[in-house]
């Protein structure tokens, strides 16, 4: 497995770190690979009873690789590959619990809440700025964030384009627990442990409900909101806004 996700197991305990420190885990093609990969071997282990995930770092995860976005000019399809990624996370047989000890963001957001359940230092922040990018949230990402802190919330984090603190996301639910930076690896081990600790068959029955009852999501048609999200994607904006992000200024929209 590449070294951009690092994989360990130790008493019914799976880690799986995304390490691109430098660039603040962000998701290039090899850690979107390696996640999935991942997740597929640690579905098959006998010795695995929950999954934590978690970034290297000061960051949990800035989203997609800005740069190798804008090197493809947005012809390719980003968005696809980590739709495809976040749902095999979600699917997992085991439970998913995501450390989220600094910042989520964007693609990081979305990993944290595909998740079953988050915990979160008080000094990091989680935030969806797609807006101030110029790119239209995917159907299947956007259904996410209604299900997990309702319409009203997901309106105010998406239109503002602004990260909250972990305090507010808690209030809004969209996260389970917040402590002190300095505690959130042993809450997060706790909480693991608390998990790992249930009996086997049980764990994996349970999270098989709770996705057979979230099936219907599926069935609702979304393809010309993924063509709107396409068009977004190889607008000029999203190129100004890449280009902001990456040069630190503010972005100069023209609409087209």
């Amino acid at each position: 497995m590449a070294d951009e996700i690092l994989v360990s197991v130790a008493n019914g305990i799976a880690t799986v770190t995304m390490n691109r420190p430098a660039q603040r885990n962000a998701m290039n093609r090899a850690v979107l690979d390696g996640l999935r990969a991942s997740f597929e071997d640690l579905d098959d282990r006998t010795d695995v009873r929950v999954i934590v995930v978690r970034g290297a770092g000061p960051a949990f995860c800035a989203g997609m690789d800005l740069k190798e976005m804008e090197a493809r000019g947005g012809a390719a399809d980003p968005e696809a590959d980590v739709i495809d990624v976040l749902q095999r996370v979600e699917r997992s047989k085991w439970p998913t619990i995501a450390m989220v000890h600094g910042d989520a963001i964007a693609g990081g957001c979305e990993l944290a809440l595909h998740c079953d359940l988050r915990v979160m230092a008080d000094t990091a922040r989680i935030g969806m700025p797609l807006a101030r990018i110029g790119l239209i949230v995917p159907f299947t990402l956007g259904q996410k964030l209604v299900e997990i802190i309702g319409p009203a919330h997901t309106r105010h984090l998406m239109f503002t384009g602004r990260p909250i603190d972990a305090r507010r996301a808690y209030e809004i639910g969209m996260v389970h627990q917040v402590v002190p930076a300095a505690e959130v690896e042993g809450a997060t081990q706790t909480l693991a442990r608390t998990v790992a600790d249930n009996a086997p068959l049980s764990l994996a029955g349970i999270k098989a409900v709770i996705q057979r009852a979230l099936e219907l999501r599926t069935t609702i048609g979304s393809e010309d909101l993924d063509a709107a999200a396409r068009r977004a994607r190889s607008s000029a904006d999203a190129s100004e806004g890449r280009r902001a992000m990456l040069e630190k200024r503010k972005p100069t929209f023209r609409g087209r």
